[in-house]
C-alpha cells in the first residue's frame, strides 16, 4: 500500500469512527470539500466540520474502501463501498461510489465525488425503488 493509499486508508478509519477532529487535520486549511448530501462545496475546515456535525445528527455513513487507483492528474480515486443508515439503524441507501482526493504537502486540498448523485437522490432513489 503506497503512502497516500495509507493515509486515505486512515482516514476512512477516522471517518467510520467519527473523529471529526482527526479527519479535519488531515486537511488544507483552504481545502474545497464536495457536499455529498445536497451537492455543491464546502470551503475550509469550519465548514467541513459544520457539514459533517449537521450530517451525523441525521443519518450514519459507514465506508468500506474496495479500491485505490490515481488518475493521469495524480489525484487519488478510492472506490469504496457506501451504506447510509438512519439513526435507528435502518438501511436508506447501499452503493458504491467513487471519491476522489488531491493531495497536496501531506494534506488533503480537494475531495470531489466521482457519481453525481448526492446522498439524498441515493436515498430517494433507494426509497423508490423499495415502493415498486
Amino acid at each position: 500500500m503506497s503512502s497516500n493509499q495509507q493515509f486515505l486508508q486512515n482516514l476512512y478509519d477516522a471517518f467510520n469512527k467519527r473523529e471529526i477532529e482527526t479527519i479535519i487535520s488531515l486537511m488544507r486549511p483552504d481545502v474545497k470539500w464536495a457536499n455529498g448530501l445536497e451537492g455543491g462545496f464546502v470551503y475550509g475546515r469550519d465548514a467541513v466540520r459544520e457539514y459533517w456535525t449537521n450530517q451525523f445528527k441525521n443519518i450514519q455513513v459507514e465506508l468500506e474502501t474496495l479500491k485505490f487507483e490515481t488518475d493521469e492528474n495524480n489525484r487519488n480515486i478510492v472506490t469504496v463501498h457506501q451504506i447510509i443508515k438512519d439513526l435507528q439503524g435502518n438501511v436508506l441507501a447501499n452503493a458504491t461510489v467513487r471519491q476522489i482526493f488531491t493531495i497536496e504537502n501531506g494534506l488533503i486540498s480537494v475531495y470531489e465525488l466521482g457519481n453525481t448523485e448526492t446522498i439524498q437522490e441515493m436515498i430517494q432513489n433507494t426509497k423508490t425503488s423499495n415502493e415498486q
